[in-house]
This record gives structure tokens, C-alpha cells and sequence, in this order.
């Protein structure tokens, strides 16, 4: 059900200003001399300081001339957290769709990715669903980002930060189980050795879960186990190694009415399955071994060698809505599958060194980057047996009746002439240089700019063809910020990126782009951070972000592509997140977005609402007990770029409680969509529309040992 802006924005503001008819807390019992404790490390809260993503270097976030938001393992803990899809929903101008049911499809100022994802700042690209077991937190940039990431992240970058051996202690479990059979336990177990300058940590998952949707189900489970150790006084060497395997149903959710001439998802029960379950299996898998070698020179300069090997390994079979018949009784059901194996091998440079001349005082990143990523991939169409459907006989779709739009029937795979089976390899080489400025106390610059050489090629297996491209790529990247006042910072920057004709997923090359120049956005951007106190910031960005190279047929010559500038969004965010008071801890966010695309046929961007927001609270009332309140907000959005598919706007409620038992035994409750709103969350085509979760409790217990 669709609600205003302004009615969503009160019932936002309720959240936050509940906490005044919260109790106050506990008095604070007299000092008293108690026996020792022994911190093993210390939590963010819900408001981070610093951050490397954006910069490579150890930087505050107010001084970063970028919209930036942190997820904190804090927020993760308390909002019961699993997913890139949970963790977004509190970062303003980003989104996310459906991807198939089988990957992060996150859409950042209005640009799909499902590439623009990275760990510990080195790519991680692969089409699959992520889960957190191992994060630390969550770091969203958003613009694009080439001068520190390299080719794509157009809209904006994830980059996860992982749990590793820092030589502290850890010994933490969490179980969970809630509705729909969900099952899930973690774990995090880290220790230093009992001599020597070395230490492991080893993080853990298993879930065995279902969901609201009929037939869903989900097995996934993970094991990280990291050591790091001295190579000398000023050298530490951190090994780590993945395996993660993530076993589901595909869902693709429901159809439109759009065959009756109505542009919204077809009237059934939000848990009704169409397609065969039985017959749309999704694997992941990831195996993955990361070595990071940090040296600290005498004068202070710190040089850093990061080497990442990652084999992926997925499946996906689809059988899936695509659409219903022309007189509203029946759902159409098509079906394909794909495989891809990937290999990747990135290494990494840098060094980070500090300087003054004239006055300035320079810290200076310089680096290398090396990659290379083997790709294969087949995917194959299905068939049916030869029917009537929908005043036809057909075979590459199925007519089910609507009322029960499950298939049961047999399906064939096999390549059609359109179907991929291709063979790619892409090269980079990159050498980038930064300049952080601090001009004087109350001016900073950051100027820096990479250059990229990419070579991609592509072997059709079916036909020996092979399609080269080789693309020489320099990514600009400046801001100045000003500081009034040592809180606050005000900055302008300019920033691009490119995406090669090769695509997001190495597999888009075709004799006919392989010669066009890559596709190009430009980000322009001012915005103001202002730290209010040590743990609470505001942010405020105000940016356009343009789209150029778009390949569109010439109208003077049908048998050419000529390159136009295509797309443009516009928007504000905002942010605040920290500790309004030692007992109120707050994450919020707000975005204004307007996108369009201009040529060659114009239409609204698609999944970018006017207006989203959302909102976090947690009160601490005792020293044991706390409550959760919080609202998620968004506007009307078309489900595709046709703009012939509206889902409706909705505003979700949460909830938790948490109760301390003892200083090493927490349970919390957490119920999402409090009120029980029926929505559409997201889509990927306009027959595959995805109905919100209902009203659903999770019970967490949280041990430590």
C-alpha cells in the first residue's frame, strides 16, 4: 500500500522521538574497587571515525570529500544482519533488486551492478548472495571510484572489511532460529600464540533455513581461519584462506498483469511460488586465499603487498514467471540455466608515506595493481513439451493455471543459437598516485589520478571466434575540503570511472563494440560532515552523476553504433549515526534521487525512488534490558526501464528487545515488519516482481567464552 512522503517522514521521526518517553536510565551505583578486567578490543557503536576504503590510507571520514557510510559490526549484531540486502537498507542512494534470486544486485545512484563488490579493497565480482558470518563492517562509497578501485564501480563500491587475527582474544557463538524453520549459527574464535608475535582467529557459519515463499529453502555455510605473525620488528604477515558454499531455491517472485494492460503484480498470496522448485537449484561456491604483507619503514612511510586467489564455482536453473495469458486465468512459465566457473589473481601495491614542503603537509599513496580473471561460462535454454499456451502452441514457455502456478512437468536444456558458451580472459595492469593536502588547518585537498590498462578477450567455444579489446583507461579523482570549525568539513569533489565494452561480467564483447570507446561517468559532488560529538556524525551530499559513451543505434545508418551521452541522476543524502546519548544509539538515513535516461528513448531509471529513507534506534533502558525501533521508507518505482510496472511505496516497521543475562550470555528478539504491511520489495524484469517478507521474528542467543 502506497503512503506519502510526508506520512513516512512522521512516522520516521516517531521512531527517534519515542526515546523521550523511554525511562531514564538506572542511577549510577557508587565506584567500587573490583578485580581486574582485561579489555580484548573495543566496538565501534553505531558511528565509525576513520575508514581506507575511500582513500587507502588511514582517513577520518570527515575528511573524505565523498559520501560515505559505514555499517558497523555493532548495527549488524543488533538488526540480526546476514545479507548485503540487510546491511543497504541503511545507506542512503542505494538500493537493491532481485538479481534472479541468486546474486547482490545493488543499484547505487541509480546504476545496477552486480560487480561493484569488493573485500578488503580487492575485487570480488562474482554474481552470487554474500553473507556477513565473516564482516566486520560494511563500507559503501558511492560515485564512482576508478582512482582507488579501477575500471567500473560507476555508481558506487561495497567493500567488506573481514574479521582476522589481530592478536586479541575472541570467543564468541551465536545461535539463532525464527519463523520459517530458520536455523543459523555462527561462530568467531581468535587467540594470540603464547609466544612470538603471532596470533589466528577462525569465523564460522552454518544456516539451514526456509522463508515465507512456498517451497523456498537455503543451506549455506562458511569457515575463514586467518594467522598473522611477525616477519621481523616491522613486518606482519597475515594468511587467510575462504571456503564458502551457499546452497538455494531459485524465486523469482510473481508476474505483472501487464498482459490485461495493468501495470502491477498479479493479485495472489504474497507466499505463492510460480515455476518448478524442484527443478531451479542454485550453487555457490567460493574458495579463496588472501596473504597481506605490512612493513613499517623508520621514517614512518608504510608499504603494503595484498595478494587475493579466488576460484568461484556457480550454477543457477531458472523456472520462473514470465508473465500470464491475455485473458488473466493462466501464468506463463519459461526456463534456463547457466554455469560459470571463474578464476581470479589480483596483487596489490602500496605504499603511503608523509612529507612537508613549503608549509604542506603531503601523505602520499603510490601504487600497482595486477589482475588477472579467467571466465567460463554456458547457459542453456529450456524447452517444454509442444502445448497449447496462451492461444498458441508453444514449447519454450508452459501455460499453469494461476491459482496454482506450480510446473511439475519435464523440462529440456539445450543451447540455442543465442545461448552463451564462451571462454573469456581479462588482464589489468594499473599504476595510481594520491596526494592528500593539508593546505592549512582549515583547507585539505586530495588530488589523484590511475591509469588502467585492460585487455579482455573472448572465445565462442561453439564457432572458434574470438573478439579482442584493449582499452587504456585514466581515472581523475579531486576534492578540497574546508574546515570552520575542526568538526565540521565542507568539500567539493569531482571524481570518474569507466566501464570497459567487455561488461561488468567479462562476457558483453561482441565484434560489434569490441572497437567503441568503454562507457564513462563523471561525478560532481558537494556536501558537508559535521562530527557533533566524538561518536554521533551528520552528513548532507548533493551530487550528479552522468552517464556517457551509451552505444545506441545510429538513425542515420541502422548498421552502426554511434556514442551519446545517455543518463543522468541528481540527488541529496543525508546520514546520522552514533550515540545521541549513552543510551540512545541511532542510525538514519534520507535520499532525494531523480534519474533519467535520455537517449534513445527517454524513461525513468529504473528501482530509484523520489524519496527513501530509514531509520534505527536502539534504547538501553537497564544495564540489561534495551528495545529496538526503526522504519524503512520508500517511494513508488518502476520495476524496469519501460516504466510499465509500478511497485507502490511502503513504509516497514521493526522491532527488538534485548535482554543481558550476564556479561557473557545476550538474547535479543527481532521482529521485522512489525505491522505486518503487505509490499513488493524489489524486481528484476517486470514479470518478476518480489512480495516483502510478512511479519517475522528471529531470536538470537549471543555466548561468550
Amino acid at each position: 500500500m502506497f503512503r506519502p512522503a510526508p506520512l513516512a517522514a512522521a512516522l520516521l521521526l516517531a521512531c527517534s522521538t519515542l526515546a523521550y518517553a523511554a525511562p531514564a536510565p538506572e542511577p549510577t551505583p557508587e565506584p567500587a574497587e573490583l578485580d581486574r578486567v582485561v579489555v580484548n578490543g573495543q566496538r565501534e557503536g553505531y558511528g565509525a571515525q576513520a575508514t581506507r576504503t575511500a582513500t587507502k590510507t588511514d582517513t577520518a571520514l570527515r575528511d573524505v570529500p565523498q559520501s560515505i557510510t559505514v555499517v558497523t559490526e555493532e548495527v549488524i549484531r543488533d538488526q540480526a544482519m546476514t545479507s548485503m540486502v540487510d546491511a543497504l537498507r541503511l545507506v542512503p542512494g542505494v538500493g537493491v533488486a532481485q538479481g534472479e534470486g541468486h546474486r547482490d544486485a545493488p543499484i547505487f545512484r541509480g546504476n545496477a551492478s552486480t560487480s561493484d563488490m569488493f573485500v578488503d579493497g580487492v575485487r570480488d565480482d562474482v554474481q552470487y548472495i554474500r553473507d556477513l558470518y565473516n564482516i566486520e563492517r560494511v563500507e559503501v562509497l558511492k560515485g564512482p571510484n576508478a582512482m582507488v578501485f579501477g575500471r567500473g564501480g560507476v555508481g558506487g563500491v561495497i567493500n567488506r572489511v573481514t574479521k582476522m587475527a589481530d592478536s586479541e582474544a575472541h570467543r564468541a557463538l551465536s545461535v539463532q532460529v525464527g519463523d520459517f524453520n530458520r536455523s543459523r549459527g555462527t561462530f568467531d574464535i581468535g587467540q594470540p600464540f603464547a609466544r612470538g608475535d603471532a596470533s589466528f582467529r577462525v569465523t564460522g557459519l552454518y544456516e539451514d533455513s526456509e522463508s515465507f515463499r512456498d517451497f523456498f529453502e537455503l543451506e549455506r555455510y562458511g569457515i575463514n581461519p586467518t594467522l598473522r605473525f611477525g616477519a621481523g620488528d616491522s613486518t606482519r604477515v597475515t594468511l587467510g584462506y575462504e571456503h564458502f558454499r551457499d546452497e538455494r531455491v531459485a524465486d523469482r517472485g510473481v508476474p505483472s498483469q501487464l498482459a490485461l494492460g495493468i501495470g502491477r503484480p498479479v493479485d495472489v498470496a504474497p507466499e505463492t511460488f510460480f515455476g518448478s522448485p524442484g527443478q531451479s537449484p542454485i550453487r555457490a561456491a567460493v574458495d579463496a586465499f588472501t596473504a597481506v604483507v605490512d612493513h613499517r619503514f623508520a621514517s614512518g612511510a608504510r608499504l603494503t603487498n595484498r595478494t587475493r586467489w579466488a576460484d568461484y564455482d556457480r550454477f543457477y536453473q531458472n523456472v520462473y514467471p514470465n508473465g500470464i495469458s491475455r485473458d488473466g486465468t493462466q501464468a506463463l512459465i519459461a526456463a534456463y540455466n547457466n554455469s560459470m566457473k571463474r578464476e581470479n589473481v589480483f596483487n596489490q601495491t602500496d605504499l603511503v608515506f608523509d612529507f612537508t614542503t613549503g608549509g604542506l603537509r603531503h601523505t602520499v599513496l603510490a601504487g600497482a595493481e595486477f589482475g588477472r580473471q579467467v571466465t567460463d561460462n554456458l547457459r542453456l535454454s529450456g524447452s517444454f513439451p509442444a502445448a497449447s499456451c496462451d492461444g498458441a502452441v508453444r514449447t519454450t514457455m508452459a501455460c499453469v493455471p494461476l491459482s496454482n502456478p506450480v510446473y511439475t512437468g519435464p523440462i529440456t536444456f539445450a543451447a540455442s543459437s543465442t545461448d552463451a558458451d564462451n571462454h573469456s580472459v581479462a588482464k589489468v595492469g594499473a599504476l595510481y598516485v594520491q596526494d592528500q593536502v593539508e593546505l592549512s588547518p582549515q583547507w585539505q585537498a586530495i588530488v589523484g589520478l590511475r591509469y588502467d590498462r585492460f585487455e579482455a578477450e573472448v572465445r565462442q567455444n561453439r564457432t572458434g571466434a574470438r573478439v579482442t579489446s584493449t582499452d587504456d583507461l585514466w581515472s581523475p579523482r579531486m576534492g578540497v575540503i574546508w574546515k570552520p570549525v575542526e568538526p565540521v568539513s565542507i568539500y567539493a569533489s569531482y571524481s570518474t570511472a569507466a566501464l570497459p565494452r567487455a561488461g561488468e561480467q567479462l562476457s558483453s564483447l561482441t565484434p560489434g563494440n569490441a572497437t567503441l570507446e568503454p562507457e564513462e561517468f563523471r561525478n560532481y559532488e558537494v556536501g558537508a560532515k559535521w562530527d557533533i560529538s566524538p561518536d554521533l556524525a551528520l552528513t548532507a551530499a548533493v551530487y550528479q552523476l552522468d552517464r556517457t559513451n551509451v552505444a545506441v543505434t545510429d538513425p542515420a545508418d541502422p548498421t552502426r553504433s554511434i556514442l551519446v551521452d545517455a543518463q543522468q541522476t541528481e540527488g541529496v543524502e543525508l546520514s546520522l549515526a552514533g550515540e545521541l546519548t549513552r543510551w540512545w544509539k541511532v542510525i538514519a538515513a534520507y535520499a532525494y534521487q531523480e534519474g533519467e535516461i535520455t537517449r534513445p528513448t527517454p524513461a525513468q531509471l529504473a528501482q530509484l525512488p523520489r524519496h527513501s529513507a530509514s531509520v534505527w534506534n536502539r534504547f538501553d533502558v537497564t544495564s540489561n534490558w534495551g528495545l529496538g525501533l526503526g522504519a524503512t521508507y520508500r517511494g513508488d518505482v518502476f520495476a524496469t526501464t519501460s516504466n510499465r510496472v509500478v511497485l507502490d511505496g511502503f513504509t516497514r516497521v521493526d522491532a527488538a528487545v534485548y535482554y543481558t543475562v550476564n556479561p557473557n550470555v545476550q538474547l535479543q528478539l527481532n521482529v521485522e515488519n512489525l505491522l505486518d504491511e503487505e509490499y513488493f520489495a524489489n524486481a528484476h524484469s517486470d514479470n518478476n516482481l518480489m512480495p516483502g517478507s510478512p511479519r517475522t521474528a528471529t531470536l538470537t542467543a549471543h555466548f561468550k567464552f
